[in-house]
């Protein structure tokens, strides 16, 4: 193999290796806030939709954040177990789960919503570099799946 063949293999040379650092830092970032909810990133983001939509199926909600009834189950039930959400099985369709917000899930919203303006006085990127990056991410998420 040519030399220049093996460069493909430097760590340097990777766009998966810098979306990963940044992924892994930037959820480093939401910790401490999230932490004060009692919350971790994925239940987070969980709950995010849930605001948002108030009651959806599982798979749906598994569509909206790219995750697997594997790995929601247990963050469902973990939100589940703190009075966030509820679970129930559809009256029409017996194989689907229902998921919805709870008050208490709709009272977290509030404290909640400081979140996004704390983790992003972390990073300093101006809300057109940010604006362009968010795009980017996206269109790239769009030709992955």
């Amino acid at each position: 193999m040519p030399e220049d063949g093996y460069n493909r293999l430097k760590l340097e040379n990777q766009l998966c290796f810098p979306l990963y650092a940044c992924a892994k830092e930037v959820i480093r970032k939401y910790k401490p806030y999230l932490d004060k909810l009692g919350l971790t990133y994925t239940q987070y983001i969980v709950m995010m939709v849930m605001w948002e939509r108030k009651g959806l199926t599982v798979k749906e909600l598994g569509t909206a954040l790219y995750l697997d009834s594997g790995t929601l189950t247990p963050l469902l039930k973990k939100l589940e177990k703190k009075g966030y959400i509820a679970r129930r099985r559809s009256k029409e369709d017996e194989r689907n789960l229902i998921v919805s917000i709870t008050p208490a899930g709709e009272e977290l919203k509030e404290q909640a919503v400081q979140v996004p303006a704390a983790v992003g006085a972390c990073v300093d990127m101006s809300q057109e570099e940010a604006g362009q990056l968010y795009r980017l991410l996206y269109k790239l998420l769009g030709k992955l799946t």
